[in-house]
């Protein structure tokens, strides 16, 4: 079911998305299943799309994720993380970003889901991969949504915007349907059929996010947002959101 209601020289690099070896190693940690911010503990609200029937096999389950990566939250961290990404050093420009960010949060729940991932991502990023850039979020005031500290990070690093925003969509899409493969339930194969028919759409959206606008950014998905608001009050619950 839906949501919507409505070279340089020396340097080997990957074709078309143009980033070093020593780039896409990085992000290729950063966004990988193993990095520990704990995204395998969030369900983004499917948990209780599942739960109320409107998720109940693997087209819904296909709609669902991609409305929520088209027009949905999964867009609106693409922005926000290109607008991080693009602040550089600007401390009043990233500070404006980073109330926007907070403000745009939906639920309580998504909230938790994107702040605690945020943390876990800047404490252990900056202890493994460290930068002025993340010491200086670590001194001051959160909380930080994920998608911010994940653009600040990959712009200190030199990490290019374009491969970030596939690598970054790829993982968000993914940890969604590891959730409904445990809740729907589905099959790995209908899973990874899911994440395969997202690849055009997304690099359509990667095109759109980069040139966003923060005042032009909407949503549509208020199912999601529904669903997110009712996981807070489920009996029994597999995941935090």
């Amino acid at each position: 079911m839906n949501p919507d209601m409505s070279t340089s020289a020396g340097i080997a690099m990957t074709p078309e998305i143009g980033i070093s070896g020593a780039a896409l190693y990085k992000l290729m940690t950063w966004l990988s299943p193993s990095y520990p911010v704990g995204a395998y503990t969030y369900s983004h609200g499917l948990e209780y799309a599942v739960e109320a029937g409107w998720v109940t096999n693997a087209a819904d389950t296909g709609a669902w994720i991609t409305a929520i990566t088209e027009s949905g939250d999964g867009f609106v961290d693409a922005v926000i993380l290109a607008h991080a990404y693009r602040a550089g050093n600007d401390a009043d420009t990233l500070l404006g970003i980073l109330e926007f960010s907070n403000a745009f949060i939906p639920t309580a729940e998504l909230a938790l889901e994107t702040t605690m991932q945020g943390a876990a991502f800047l404490e252990i990023t900056q202890n493994t991969w460290p930068h002025t850039a993340l010491e200086r979020l670590l001194s001051a005031k959160g909380p930080y949504p994920y998608p911010f500290v994940v653009g600040v990070a990959a712009a200190a690093q030199e990490i290019p915007l374009a491969a970030l925003l596939h690598a970054y969509f790829h993982a968000f899409a993914a940890n969604m349907v590891s959730a409904a493969v445990r809740l729907v339930p589905l099959g790995q194969t209908d899973g990874q059929r899911i994440i395969a028919a997202l690849a055009e759409k997304v690099a359509i959206i990667v095109e759109r996010a980069i040139v966003t606008e923060l005042d032009d950014l909407s949503t549509n998905t208020l199912m999601a947002d529904i669903g997110s608001m009712k996981h807070e009050t489920q009996y029994t619950r597999l995941f935090r959101s």
